[in-house]
């Protein structure tokens, strides 16, 4: 009987390595696709990434234990890819367009905060003064962390048109990760996001296609190959674990990590492309720790 906490223990930290890892591979390829999105195209560069990403998951999910999906788990899962993948990258391409990358990432740091009120507001966790204080510190070290940058004016007058498609895509993201429990409850990990891929996949091939018009991917360069390839990889590896935590820790305790993606890009900044290593910087990574290991007390 003494060594079942232990292992509670053991497991609510590997998911939260596996969700701390997910987070600093989105701040990662964020860097990544501003680099190869001018030559592939928002939605050629999505499909792509999860082309890539479900080759890795692909021999796993053949390998997995077979399991035949309920027919209404398996119209779920198909929709939860949708909005997972395309949905909610589509948005966020929209709102990059009228608003800077800054704000951006800012209004999309708030998606821990919206998984806690959606999984408190279905029952499926308590809203703790705990928890709700470490994701208010992990929003608040996320601001820190870009600092001056958000003062940086658009110049169109349509940063609000940005600042509301992005929330729209943290709002998806929240949606996605509450509802995914059940089905990563269910049935293998690898499987649910081997199927997901793919749905996202074949709602991907129109627009991708209708991209090719205008940026072909016959004029892509070297550089550009190797990021998509970075990129396409990783999310694969890094999806899969984002399921696997999803499946072994509350939405929310997961969620919060995502905040590490902004300064992970910030500090990529810093040590690719020579940006200064501000004080702003330092104070807002302090904050987002404080407030991860606040949200998991």
């Amino acid at each position: 009987m003494t060594g079942a906490p232990a292992i509670d223990r053991r497991t609510a930290r590997l998911a939260g390595l596996a969700a701390a890892g997910t987070g600093i591979q989105v701040g990662a390829t964020l860097v990544a696709s501003r680099y190869a999105v001018e030559q592939t195209g928002p939605a050629t560069l999505t499909l792509l990434r999860y082309a890539l990403g479900l080759a890795v998951l692909l021999a796993p999910a053949l390998l997995a234990p077979r399991t035949r999906f309920a027919p209404r788990d398996l119209l779920a899962i198909v929709l939860l890819g949708i909005g997972q993948f395309a949905l909610l990258v589509a948005l966020l391409n929209i709102g990059l367009q009228y608003t800077t990358a800054a704000r951006a990432a800012l209004v999309f740091a708030s998606m821990p905060l919206l998984t806690l009120l959606l999984a408190a507001l279905i029952g499926q966790e308590k809203l703790s003064g705990a928890k709700g204080l470490g994701v208010m510190l992990t929003l608040i070290g996320v601001g820190l962390a870009l600092g001056e940058t958000l003062a940086a004016p658009t110049g169109d007058g349509n940063d609000w048109l940005g600042a509301l498609a992005v929330l729209g895509s943290a709002v998806t993201g929240a949606i996605c990760s509450v509802l995914y429990r059940p089905y990563l409850a269910r049935y293998p990990v690898v499987r649910v996001g081997a199927l997901a891929m793919a749905a996202a996949i074949l709602s991907l091939l129109l627009p991708a296609w209708w991209e090719q018009g205008t940026t072909p991917l016959t004029a892509i360069d070297m550089t550009a190959a190797l990021a998509v390839l970075f990129i396409g990889l990783s999310s694969g590896v890094f999806f899969f674990l984002w399921l696997w935590a999803l499946r072994h820790a509350p939405a929310s305790r997961v969620a919060v990590f995502l905040a590490l993606s902004p300064p992970t890009a910030a500090l990529l900044g810093v040590l690719l492309l020579d940006e200064p290593l501000t004080l702003s910087l330092l104070a807002g990574l302090a904050a987002i720790v404080a407030g991860i290991v606040m949200a998991h007390r």
